[in-house]
């Protein structure tokens, strides 16, 4: 990394930063509903090589286009940080925020972006990026944030710059975890506790089963699904969802629209799922989560009706072929399925499941297994 930002800057970079992707384990949709998730950080990461400029320019490009890096140079200031669209959204948008919300004048870069987090597939691939550049910037700006507000912080990029409706339980993911752990995330309490997952310990693994359908959380059903929340929210007179007590769901159906109810009885749920797969976890019983994690995804199917056929199929033939649990991970309409696999069957489960979905008239899916990793740092 450091020779291609030579080549292309004509100097070394100040250093190389990174952040991983994530994979949420268990608890769906509801970090904006006050409720549980269980995400863990995954050994594939979004690098970013920067140098500080003397002035106030910004020029910034990436090797995850289809084009050569020259070419793909996008220049800036720090002005019009906030004015851009496309990929560079997720840097110049931390640039943007970091001056607005800090009241700093900061000084111009140069950067150069490389991952290997998938696009588009429920792993994070927009929090690790803000997540990278936000520690990056953070040291040479000599910020000295804290992780907590680093996540608020990239929230705010997606939400303002993006115009993605997300809570923050990506950006808590990347910022907060540890090589393996995962973190339960408390969004109603605002608290975050490292679990321990076991899997090396009892021979496990998750496989990442990227369907290849790509989604949008700008526009769409996203959208429309937290909307829906909110509207639930304000027909049981709470503030957030997490005030409902799972006994309370089925009491709600005869008091709103059904799909509305659906919605809250998947969240309220899934908040539940999430406290149990994590007690499962602190108790060394990693393999007995597998069950909970196939019931999260009979949930968005049916309640939140947030997945596809190419994901159920991939469920589904996951399941079949010996998995321990499966589910689609991430906010959905496309993305990925993640399952809980004994690491001996992992390459046999994940030929099966590309065959059968593919089999079904879908596109191959891209199956691979992920290990829980560190969060964003500084590289070299």
């Amino acid at each position: 990394m450091h020779e291609s930002f030579e080549t292309l800057f004509g100097h070394e970079p100040d250093g190389v930063w990174s952040a991983p992707g994530r994979v949420n384990l268990i608890g769906e949709h509801t970090d904006y509903n006050g409720g549980l998730a269980l995400p863990f950080a995954i050994d594939r990461r979004t690098r970013v090589a920067v140098r500080q400029r003397p002035d106030h320019r910004i020029r910034i490009t990436t090797d995850f286009e289809d084009a050569d890096l020259t070419s793909g140079l996008i220049t800036a200031t720090l002005a019009t940080a906030g004015q851009v669209s496309g990929w560079s959204r997720y840097v110049l948008g931390v640039v943007h925020v970091l001056r607005r919300e800090l009241g700093i004048e900061g000084c111009g870069f140069e950067a150069l972006v490389t991952s290997t987090v998938p696009i588009a597939v429920g792993v994070s691939s927009s929090a690790a990026l803000e997540a990278a550049v936000l520690v990056a910037l953070d040291e040479l700006w000599d910020l000295r944030l804290e992780r907590g507000e680093m996540v608020r912080l990239g929230q705010l990029v997606e939400n303002e710059v993006v115009g993605a409706p997300t809570g923050t339980l990506d950006q808590s993911a990347v910022l907060l975890t540890e090589r393996d752990h995962a973190v339960l995330l408390d969004f109603q309490a605002d608290t975050a506790e490292k679990v321990p997952l076991g899997f090396d310990a009892a021979a496990l693994e998750i496989l990442v089963i990227d369907s290849l359908v790509r989604h949008d959380h700008a526009t769409g059903g996203y959208g429309q699904r937290r909307r829906e929340c909110e509207e639930a929210a304000v027909i049981a007179g709470v503030q957030s969802l997490r005030e409902i007590d799972p006994t309370e769901v089925d009491a709600w159906a005869r008091r709103m629209p059904a799909q509305v109810h659906r919605r809250l009885r998947h969240v309220v749920t899934d908040t539940e799922r999430a406290r149990l797969v994590a007690e499962h976890l602190r108790l060394g019983r990693p393999r007995e989560i597998g069950p909970i994690l196939t019931d999260g995804h009979r949930s968005q199917r049916d309640d939140f009706e947030n997945s596809v056929p190419a994901i159920d199929a991939a469920v589904e033939t996951a399941i079949a072929a010996g998995g321990l649990g499966a589910r689609m991970t991430g906010g959905g309409f496309g993305g990925a399925a993640v399952a809980l696999v004994e690491t001996a069957d992992a390459e046999r489960i994940a030929v099966e499941v590309a065959d059968a979905v593919q089999q079904a008239g879908h596109a191959r899916p891209v199956v691979f297994p992920v290990r829980a990793a560190d969060a964003a740092r500084r590289d070299a």
